[in-house]
């Protein structure tokens, strides 16, 4: 039977919560066992495995920032756009590094279907439509962005820059009006 109080939501959002305390890749299903002080078993009524839980977890994550960008994205276009998404996401990243961490997990087909992940897409593709680029070049830049935005967010919070006294939010700031130029002058197929 189980635990009282115990539902999938709530080991979801606790998953996510403890994610962010010592790391996703920390997140299994015995330290969050022990964060109820139940034994592990008593939340294989809630979640399949390990797995299951850390897809959850991303699912849960890729929503937040989903609805976050959703939100900032209101009433923009252009280059306003792009700044509102992309602080969006580093803006997430540092408050809630484990969950940042989860959402990028690969899922299985099925879960990403169900998941915000789609919302994502779309969010870019709308960006992107304000810029006038058609297919293919809209997954191009989509790529470009996803690995500017994710490769200095994920390298900014591990110190990597720290060795130089500019603000990591001028460099982060210049990157974005040098996306902007890019996008505005994206080169002919």
């Amino acid at each position: 039977m189980a635990r009282a109080g115990l539902t999938a939501d709530r080991l979801v959002q606790a998953a996510a919560e403890l994610a962010d305390e010592i790391g996703f890749d920390k997140v299994t299903v015995s330290a969050l066992a022990r964060r109820f002080g139940v034994k592990d078993a008593s939340l294989y009524s809630h979640v399949k495995n390990a797995q299951d839980l850390k897809e959850r977890v991303a699912m849960l994550a890729l929503g937040e920032m989903a609805d976050l960008a959703a939100d900032a994205l209101a009433g923009r276009a252009g280059k306003d756009a792009l700044v509102a998404f992309a602080n969006t996401y580093r803006t997430y990243a540092k408050l809630h590094p484990g969950r940042y961490a989860a959402a990028q997990l690969p899922l299985r087909p099925e879960a990403a279907e169900a998941s915000a992940a789609r919302r994502h897409s779309e969010m870019n593709r709308a960006i992107l439509r304000g810029y006038g680029l058609p297919e293919p070049a809209q997954t191009d830049a989509i790529r470009m962005l996803a690995g500017t935005f994710h490769g200095y967010v994920t390298l900014e919070m591990a110190g990597a820059f720290s060795h130089t006294p500019r603000e990591t939010s001028v460099s982060w700031s210049r990157t974005l009006d040098a996306l902007d130029v890019t996008l505005r002058n994206w080169p002919p197929e």
